[in-house]
């Protein structure tokens, strides 16, 4: 019987901080539900001289992260130092060594997942990752366990917490998105170098971890189509309120006959429904399974504290097995290593879907007639039709809404349109989930 759990940190950043306060606030509380203490080891960084607001017992830290790897007091290390090449030989390195790993690293797993989870799977350790995914939001366990019964039908993810809080300051105020990425910038939302967040790279790599836990399958993150908000304005905000929408970035995931449907972009949603009334940094997922129904895990996706609040919930999973000697017990991918399949992912080309088209026109006679025609010949109805003001010889906008159609038969049409002399500007694109009608 082990009489305690040791716990060594490498990276001391933001993440590292709430991790390192989590443990030792609530330490009392940890030993009542682990059954023995959860202790503080080590921590491993570059700068071990910056003051992070948080009292450690003295002697823990260390510039080597060897120490922490290879101090045989410590049982679980918890990589948070992010980035991919280090970061995975730190986590490789550990699982050798035989100590459990804990990470909140989703761009590596993302990218090199199926290798850290066949060396978990070789090694008997564990692999926990809770903070990978939707910050405090416990989304991998209910994937992993409490939905383990399900067939995950769909995914409907908020999983960016940058990009929900420009759209929803464009939404509330109609400002741009340059004018709020720089409010965000000053207010510490978003990075210097906000690329990941707003071109929707961070959110795809939040989904390729969700697909792969819900559906058994190795997921090539290029195979996930993916794209950002840079391109959404005041104008099409307007617009979609006028229909009843409000525009959220989403990762969607969908299973339909043994294929996978995985997207990340702009999307209409009604502006009644839950993820519509996600805003500001919080994220909010839906997991739609064949038995339960729809579920909706809402609160922090980012921060010191939420994330460290995972990472600690996986060092209290960790630690339990431990103590019963049933490292294992839960497959470090949901499914049995063995027992993963690869599915074929769906391109952006054949889903389906409704759509919102913005045209920037010159106003004459025929032009509407024109726009309907070429989506006529692809094969596209037209559910509603706006266009605000005449200014005859002028750009006007003029807006369509369509009914179900085919990705690829939405682009080969606005190709055809874009074309015409009469358009000024590329035409806007943007998917909507809600019912045909």
């Amino acid at each position: 019987m082990m009489s305690r759990i040791g716990v060594g940190i490498i990276g001391f950043g933001t993440v590292g901080t709430g991790v390192a306060k989590v443990l030792l606030d609530n330490a009392a509380l940890i030993r009542r539900r682990v059954g023995v203490p959860v202790e503080l080891v080590r921590i491993a960084d570059l700068d071990i001289t910056r003051d992070r607001g948080v009292l450690l017992p003295s002697g823990i830290l260390t510039t080597n992260a060897k120490q922490v790897i290879h101090d045989p007091a410590v049982d679980v290390v918890i990589e948070l130092i992010g980035g991919y090449d280090i970061a995975k030989r730190v986590i490789l390195e550990a699982m050798a060594a035989g100590k459990q790993v804990v990470t909140a690293n989703k761009a590596l797993l993302a990218l090199h997942g199926e290798e850290i989870f066949e060396a978990a799977s070789r090694q008997g350790v564990d692999v926990g990752f809770e903070a990978s995914v939707g910050g405090g939001i416990p989304v991998v366990r209910a994937l992993m366990e409490g939905l383990a019964g399900n067939t995950i039908e769909s995914i409907y993810g908020i999983i960016n917490g940058t990009s929900n809080y420009i759209l929803s300051r464009m939404t509330r105020e109609g400002e741009s998105f340059d004018s709020v990425l720089k409010d965000a910038q000053q207010a510490g939302y978003a990075e210097a170098d906000p690329t990941f967040d707003v071109a929707g790279i961070d959110s795809a790599h939040k989904l390729a971890i969700l697909v792969s836990l819900a559906y058994g399958t190795p997921v090539n993150c290029k195979e996930i189509y993916t794209e950002g908000i840079t391109h959404i304005t005041p104008t099409d905000i307007a617009y979609a309120k006028e229909f009843g929408f409000t525009i959220k970035l989403l990762g969607i995931a969908k299973l339909a006959d043994g294929e996978v449907e995985a997207r990340v972009h702009p999307t209409m949603v009604p502006s009644a429904s839950p993820i519509a009334q996600v805003d500001d940094v919080y994220n909010a997922i839906q997991l739609v399974g064949d038995a339960v129904g729809d579920v909706v895990l809402y609160g922090r996706g980012a921060g010191s504290m939420p994330t460290g609040s995972a990472v600690v919930s996986d060092v209290i999973a960790i630690g339990r097995n431990l103590l019963k000697g049933a490292v294992g017990r839960v497959p470090v991918a949901s499914f049995r290593q063995d027992q993963r399949r690869p599915l074929r992912m769906k391109p952006i080309e054949e889903i389906s879907s409704l759509y919102y088209l913005r045209f920037m026109v010159v106003d004459r006679p025929g032009v509407l007639a024109q726009i309907a025609g070429e989506l006529g010949r692809c094969g596209i109805s037209i559910s509603s039709m706006l266009q605000q003001g005449r200014r005859e010889g002028q750009t006007v906008p003029v807006v369509i809404k369509t009914h179900m159609a085919k990705e690829r038969d939405v682009q080969t049409a606005l190709r055809d349109i874009n074309r015409k002399v009469f358009v000024s500007e590329p035409a806007t694109l943007i998917r909507v989930e809600g019912r045909d009608e």
